[in-house]
């Protein structure tokens, strides 16, 4: 089979491997329909994950078909269409028993595509299949669904529910990229007072006002100046750090308010400033985390009703073997435009097969 493999910083290729096989009685091989890009992939690219190591097939988000079970696979069986999860779960262990799924210590966690050969690739060997996939049946029968592979789950869980979003609330989003949006899209399940999204980049400023985002402002125009008046000084109840870098989390701790939350869900590589001189005294929640995936089932009923614009954050669609192009595009997202790009099936209409 065709995959994409990480051979080092800066290093991938669409190539040939050796097709995936069944190496435990809980494992399931599933024929990858639908993949994505990750920013995290781009930090492995980038060699910013040494635990990846060169001959490592990239990718953690999927969906596709099922094609063979383990002897100890219950909940899924050859032809079922699948979403795969980013977070692999033992099931067994203390952290699963807690839902802490991306702790999981008993040979799950973040895996596909870091430690175990991922999804980008023609087919997919998925461990503990019955916990680290969801059938996809009805109108969440989708190209798009793919998005909540990792996407809806981590904006959801690490920024909006870590954040204690409440009605009423004033909630800043910064870093309007992919998990910025559904960020955006997901806290208004909650009826916050007004949302605001910060971004250098125009065009996805545009996307966040189409996603709900009541007022926008550029990270390189001082937006706590924005907070401060749309707030009348008090600053805002939540912020949600959506990029992952030391400038952006700084900034969060300005426009909160005290007794206010922030929710870290960007990927950091670098060191960021905590300045607790400042903060100590305010009474402000900080909250980080890795995905736990213990919200899909219920944001795939959301995407059934047709409450979860997915595919309003897929800009490219592309075909599978056109993965080298995508990571090009991706990573050039400035220029490009890209939010989310799709490949395989979703390069054909996304259109739900109702039944």
């Amino acid at each position: 089979m065709k995959a994409l493999v990480f051979h080092g910083p800066e290093q991938c290729a669409w190539q040939e491997v050796p097709d995936p096989e069944l190496q435990a009685p809980t494992d399931a091989i599933v024929r990858i329909g639908t993949v994505t890009v990750c920013g995290t992939d781009l930090h492995i690219l980038r060699g910013e994950l040494p635990e990846v190591s060169p001959g490592r097939v990239l990718g953690h988000e999927g969906v596709g078909e099922v094609v063979e079970t383990g002897a100890d696979v219950r909940g899924i069986r050859p032809g079922e269409r699948v979403l795969i999860s980013c977070v692999s779960a033992c099931g067994h262990c203390r952290f699963c028993r807690e839902r802490a799924y991306g702790q999981c210590h008993g040979g799950g966690g973040w895996i596909l595509g870091r430690t175990v050969d991922g999804t980008q690739a023609e087919y997919v060997r998925v461990p503990f299949a019955d916990l680290s996939t969801h059938p996809l049946t009805g109108a969440a029968e989708r190209p798009d669904a793919v998005l909540l592979s990792d996407v809806f789950p981590t904006a959801y869980e690490v920024g909006v529910l870590n954040g204690r979003v409440e009605p009423g609330d004033t909630v800043v989003v910064v870093g309007a990229g992919p998990v910025g949006l559904a960020s955006i899209a997901t806290a208004q399940f909650f009826s916050p007072g007004r949302i605001i999204a910060v971004d250098p980049v125009p065009a996805r400023l545009d996307a966040a006002k189409r996603i709900g985002a009541d007022a926008v402002a550029d990270s390189a125009e001082g937006p706590e100046r924005l907070v401060d008046d749309l707030t009348e000084g008090l600053g805002a109840d939540v912020v949600i750090e959506a990029v992952g870098s030391p400038r952006s989390f700084e900034s969060c701790t300005r426009m909160v308010r005290p007794g206010g939350r922030i929710a870290n869900v960007g990927v950091h590589s670098r060191p960021a400033t905590l300045h607790l001189e400042k903060l100590w005294s305010q009474n402000v929640t900080i909250t980080t985390g890795l995905v736990d995936t213990y919200s899909t089932a219920t944001l795939l009923a959301q995407l059934a009703a047709g409450r979860l614009p997915a595919a309003t954050l897929i800009t490219h669609l592309l075909e599978l073997d056109q993965m080298e192009e995508a990571y090009d595009v991706f990573a050039r997202a400035t220029d490009t435009g890209a939010i989310k790009i799709a490949l395989g099936e979703a390069a054909r209409p996304l259109v739900a097969r109702e039944r």
